[in-house]
C-alpha cells in the first residue's frame, strides 16, 4: 500500500529538526518531519541559519532504510561532517540547489494584537490595517495595542530562518 501524501513534493524541501542525537559516539542521526519537498540519500542539503552544508548518508523510518522521504513523513537521517555542536532543534533542512534556507535578520510580517496589555512600540513606524481586509486604514501610528493588526517589521535577536508564505503555502 503507498503513502497518500496531500502536498506535491515537487516544491523545495523543507525539513524544521527536531531533534539531533549521537549514537555510539560518532554517528550523528538528525531527527525531523518532512514540510515539502524530498529527501534522499545522496542529496546535498544545507542547515539555516547556519549555512553548513554537507551530504544526505541515509535516510530511515521507524529503524528501517528509506529510498526518500516526501511531505508527512516523520524521519532520521545521517549527514556527513556535522558535530551536535553544528546544529540543532529548529534548524531547516533544505536542497542545496533548490531554494535553500536562509538566516533571516528581519523580516515583514502582518500581525494581530492579541492578549497584550501593553502598547508595542519600537525604532519602526507601524502601519495599522483592518484585520477583515488586510488593508491599510492608517497612517502615521506610533504604536499598536490589544486588538489592532498591523504590518511590521520583526528583527530577530538571535539567528533564524524565515520562510515566504508565497513560496511555501500548503
Amino acid at each position: 500500500m503507498g503513502r497518500k501524501h496531500s502536498s506535491p513534493i515537487d516544491r523545495p524541501l523543507g525539513l524544521p529538526l527536531q531533534d539531533v542525537y549521537k549514537i555510539g559516539g560518532v554517528r550523528i542521526f538528525l531527527v525531523g518531519r518532512v514540510d515539502t519537498g524530498v529527501i534522499k540519500s545522496g542529496m546535498v542539503v544545507t542547515f539555516a541559519p547556519q549555512a553548513l552544508t554537507t551530504e544526505v548518508k541515509s535516510v530511515e523510518i521507524h529503524h528501517g532504510p528509506l529510498p526518500e522521504a516526501v511531505h508527512g513523513d516523520n524521519v532520521g537521517f545521517n549527514v556527513y561532517n556535522v558535530s551536535v555542536k553544528d546544529i540543532g532543534r529548529g534548524s531547516i533542512c533544505s536542497d542545496s540547489k533548490n531554494n535553500p534556507a536562509n538566516e533571516t535578520k528581519s523580516f515583514t510580517a502582518q500581525v494581530i494584537i492579541m492578549n497584550h496589555s501593553e502598547q508595542i512600540a519600537a525604532g519602526y513606524t507601524p502601519e495599522k490595517v483592518d484585520r477583515r481586509s488586510g488593508k491599510k486604514v492608517e497612517g502615521n501610528l506610533k504604536f499598536l495595542k490589544f486588538g489592532d493588526a498591523g504590518i511590521v517589521e520583526l528583527i530577530s535577536s538571535k539567528p533564524m530562518c524565515v520562510e515566504a508564505y508565497l513560496l511555501f503555502k500548503k
